[in-house]
């Protein structure tokens, strides 16, 4: 599989440190729906702890990629919801285990007021490019 080209930071943009400004890919496209902090019965993981819920979503990300036959490395975009902006460090921890600093897809955070039920407090969505 090609790897997506990273453009940190484009001329005239500043720099950004947590993310990639764009990312290229050619390929098909890959959309993973927003995954939330559920085992593989449906059972939250976590309740109240961010940093367990960001490692069961990013769990489920990976899961949901390899059934598109990608993985982290051909994602382009992350969207995080999250119902609190404090949650990101523990976000990022997470993203860390599964996608190393110098193959920071672009990213977008986005709080919200609420997701589908008040036990979760994430919900992250992937875009990814594979091979065609």
């Amino acid at each position: 599989m090609s790897e997506p080209t990273r453009i940190p930071a484009p001329d005239g943009v500043a720099p950004a440190a947590q993310y990639s400004h764009v990312v290229l890919g050619t390929g098909r496209f890959v959309a993973v729906s927003g995954q939330l902090a559920l085992d593989e019965d449906g059972r939250l993981v976590g309740e109240g702890d961010p940093a367990a819920q960001a490692r069961q979503v990013f769990e489920n990300l990976r899961r949901c990629l390899a059934a598109a036959g990608a993985a982290f490395e051909n994602v382009v975009k992350l969207t995080y919801f999250v119902t609190d902006m404090a949650y990101l460090p523990a976000i990022r921890a997470a993203r860390a285990a599964y996608i190393p600093d110098d193959r920071l897809p672009a990213a977008s955070a986005v709080q919200v007021a609420a997701l589908v039920g008040p036990q979760f407090l994430m919900e992250i969505e992937a875009f990814a490019v594979v091979d065609g």
